[in-house]
């Protein structure tokens, strides 16, 4: 498998708070906004810089900024949108697009229903978010529609996987670098995360 665990101990923190089944709604908010910012920072290590002269208080100096890349954040709806405010208070510029999918539950097959991307889909670099990687399938079916739309670059970034969801997106997807929080153990026969930690969807928005 080819899957980055990110095992900042801080985040593996966060995670155990977030799989209390007695941490609620709003915390379990906040905890994905504190673990999507700190994997935030490692995602977008590669960044490119470039030198900008600045006049601080005392003298003028050669400092680095980004180098003008153009970002988008694609979530996954509707658990993915618990990702966006992370991602968007550390880059504050990126663009949103949308990819609505729903898993089918007696095939567990993803299903289309919406999609709406940034205008210029060729010039940016794409992070999908989705907090929980189980099968698979609705990871791999929102990269190949960005695929299809022109996108050429692209990263997925997930809370908790299952070692299937991550075989399955290196199979359809080698060359897209998948992210996670945590690596579980795997799939019960209802195709949710085991030890996972429910619903995410559910548990952000507080529903049942």
């Amino acid at each position: 498998m080819k899957v980055s665990v990110m095992t900042h101990p801080l985040i593996q923190h966060k995670v155990t708070l977030m799989r209390d089944a007695e941490t609620g709604s709003k915390d379990f908010r906040q905890l994905l906004d504190e673990i999507t910012m700190l994997m935030g920072y490692e995602i977008t290590r590669s960044l490119p810089l470039e030198d900008v002269e600045v006049q601080t208080p005392l003298t003028k100096m050669t400092g680095k900024r980004i180098a003008g890349k153009k970002l988008g954040i694609i979530p996954i709806l509707r658990a993915g949108l618990g990702m966006v405010n992370g991602m968007l208070n550390l880059i504050p510029t990126a663009k949103v697009g949308h990819i609505g999918l729903y898993r089918d539950p007696e095939t567990l097959k993803p299903v289309e229903y919406y999609c709406k991307l940034p205008s210029d889909v060729g010039e940016r670099d794409f992070i999908v978010t989705d907090p929980m990687l189980a099968t698979g399938g609705s990871a791999a079916a929102a990269i190949t529609l960005l695929k299809e739309k022109g996108a050429k670059n692209i990263k997925l970034m997930c809370l908790v996987a299952a070692p299937e969801g991550v075989e399955a997106v290196n199979k359809e997807h080698p060359e897209v670098p998948i992210y996670v929080a945590a690596l579980d153990e795997k799939l019960n026969d209802h195709g949710y995360i085991l030890p996972g930690l429910g619903d995410a969807g559910d548990r952000i928005f507080g529903t049942k």
